[in-house]
């Protein structure tokens, strides 16, 4: 869950900082311009992870919608909600709900206020290949870790050329595994319910409620 939120948050992300690939500094800004310009944004993802020296491979779909800093999003069964101020965690299996502060020094727990700077500090990036995905030509930009303890090889940050929308990221890590999050749709600025991003405490009446505050 932690990977993915970090995973969307760098597909929504750009960074200012010198000293990197003039080309690929300047794409990152048009996308960063272009997702700044919307009310709302709707992704609808496809996720996999592999490890081929493990015999892993998993595969999942999930959605999220974010407006300012708040955000929904679905994925493994479970619903995280963020209305600006406390994080809530759903889980039907488990028929529990986690409430929280949201916590900028947690891992994974990155809104979308943060995403258009959470790693400036941490990655440079520079122009890597061109690739002609169905009739769209997919730019990647790569973008390597200035930490070299940190367990992220490297990122491949793919752009659509036209549209400035992100098409996929593939992350490689340092212990072979390979995830790769691809986006099957991307809407903006789509009619939402005000109550999108509140949470009801009446229809989990049956739910452990788990406040970590």
């Amino acid at each position: 869950m932690k990977k993915v939120i970090l995973l969307l948050a760098i597909i929504i992300s750009s960074t200012t900082f010198a000293q990197n690939d003039a080309k690929a500094k300047s794409l990152l800004n048009e996308v960063s311009q272009k997702v700044k310009s919307y009310n709302n944004i709707a992704i609808d993802f496809k996720y996999v992870l592999e490890n081929a020296s493990e015999n892993i491979k998993q595969e999942t779909r999930g959605d999220v919608t974010m407006q300012g800093e708040k955000f929904k999003l679905n994925i493994l069964g479970i619903t995280r909600v963020f209305d600006g101020s406390k994080l809530y965690t759903i889980s039907p299996e488990d028929e529990e709900v986690t409430i929280s502060s949201e916590n900028s020094s947690e891992e994974g727990t990155i809104t979308p206020s943060k995403m258009l700077s959470f790693y400036e500090d941490g990655f440079t990036y520079k122009m890597d290949i061109t690739q002609n995905v169905r009739g769209r030509k997919i730019q990647y930009v790569k973008l390597n870790p200035i930490d070299s303890q940190a367990t992220i090889k490297y990122i491949l940050l793919g752009i659509d050329a036209e549209t400035k929308h992100i098409y996929n990221l593939i992350e490689i890590g340092r212990n072979g595994t390979k995830t790769t999050l691809t986006v099957n749709s991307f809407k903006t600025n789509e009619p939402i319910s005000k109550s999108l991003f509140t949470f009801d405490e009446n229809k989990y009446k049956d739910y452990y409620i788990n406040k970590l505050d």
